[in-house]
């Protein structure tokens, strides 16, 4: 193992270089361009540029980190969704690009309406509601979450990337009493107890709450499916994240509970990860 201090005096293209042994090319390159604040193509244009002692410290402090696991989200405090940088901590579930389809399909069901209500259940990090608000300034978003850190991580960006979105510390739809929406959108917690995914590719240091029921991974599922009708407007629509293998599941429950048109969508692998219906009119 390289010591902390075993690039002092190296080029930024030999500190990538010296490590690519030991974490991804890729990530080492992202690593050293956050440690130093520069851009891709500063990098690639003055890739011989030497490396001050304390620069060298920190890259490899968080090489070190990289290679046991901790996500790269972490590390920079940033992930791209939507086509923008979102800030991420150990608070929130890093934004997945499986996720856009989400939002794809939620933007969808807004181009016939006015100025459409939207909930954001869970919001996390804020990258769904965010997105919505700034994809479709005349939706009025309110997005809401159980952790009160996760909702200050979720102001900032939509405060970073000017989006009206209006947060609520809530269970669901605790604090949502008398309100009704044209629009319902949730990525809940799916992820099964014992699901060998919760011990692998970085999850056991994302927040586990945001993960997991602690159950079968439906709970939450259900209770917002349970829930959504009387929040929402005659013929209005909610939309669900699930798990790979949940699709069928989700439609049962979407039908049972009275909704309309249930349809899942797929995901660019090929994997139902979006499912929805529409409340009669």
């Amino acid at each position: 193992m390289v010591a902390a201090s075993g690039s002092a005096g190296l080029t930024r293209r030999q500190a990538v270089d010296q490590v690519r042994r030991r974490i991804a090319p890729l990530d080492a390159r992202l690593l050293l361009q956050h440690c130093l604040g520069i851009s891709h193509v500063e990098f690639l244009t003055r890739p011989d540029e030497p490396l001050a002692a304390a620069d060298s410290e920190a890259f490899m402090a968080l090489v070190m980190r990289r290679e046991r696991g901790e996500p790269l989200a972490y590390l920079t405090g940033e992930r791209e969704f939507f086509s923008r940088s979102f800030k991420v901590t150990p608070d929130v579930l890093i934004p997945r690009p499986d996720t856009e389809l989400l939002v794809l399909q939620a933007l969808e069901r807004l181009k016939p309406l006015a100025w459409p209500r939207v909930a954001d259940l869970g919001t996390g990090s804020g990258a769904i509601a965010v997105s919505i608000a700034c994809e479709w300034p005349e939706a009025k978003v309110t997005a809401v979450d159980v952790s009160p850190a996760a909702l200050a991580v979720a102001r900032e960006n939509a405060e970073r990337l000017g989006a009206r979105v209006e947060f609520r510390h809530s269970d669901w739809f605790a604090g949502l009493a008398g309100e009704q929406f044209e629009l319902i959108v949730s990525n809940p917690p799916y992820v099964a107890a014992q699901d060998p995914h919760l011990s692998q590719n970085g999850l056991p240091f994302e927040p586990n709450g945001a993960l997991t029921d602690g159950g079968d991974g439906l709970s939450c599922l259900r209770a917002i499916i349970e829930g959504a009708p009387a929040h929402l407007v005659p013929g209005g629509w909610l939309l669900l994240e699930h798990g790979y293998d949940q699709a069928e599941k989700v439609r049962e429950l979407l039908g049972a509970g009275g909704f309309k048109e249930v349809t899942s969508w797929r995901d660019l692998a090929g994997i139902e990860r979006v499912s929805g219906g529409r409340l009669p009119d």
